[in-house]
């Protein structure tokens, strides 16, 4: 049997702004965001059911390391939520302030 995957996560307190504000400053990412802030913990594939394997895994990957979200292995799953109450501590009102500029449906484009 195969142990499950381990991912590693920044501590609350290393969470840094700069790598916060860079994974935010994706358009794909922010919409990543925006659901797991309303859908709360979803298996990673919800968040691109579209895109390549390794384009989701890149960018769920980045906020993990920024210290935006949280991963864990459930099976075969890569369950991934918002460290929302971590955000909240480091950086009050961030990710709020954040989506209500970027509004829902705005698109990939880029030119966020």
């Amino acid at each position: 049997m195969t142990p499950a995957r381990v991912y590693q996560h920044p501590e609350t307190s290393e969470i840094a702004m700069p790598k916060v504000l860079f994974a935010l400053s994706e358009p794909l990412r922010l919409t990543m965001v925006r659901m797991l802030v309303e859908r709360g913990e979803v298996d990673s594939i919800d968040l691109g059911p579209d895109l390549p394997r390794s384009t989701l895994t890149h960018h769920t990957s980045l906020l993990r390391e920024s210290g935006i979200v949280f991963v864990r292995a459930e099976g075969r799953k890569c369950m991934i939520r918002l460290r929302e109450d971590d955000l909240e501590a480091r950086f009050p009102g961030l990710i709020r302030t954040v989506l209500n500029g970027y509004p829902a449906g705005a698109g990939n484009e880029g030119d966020a």
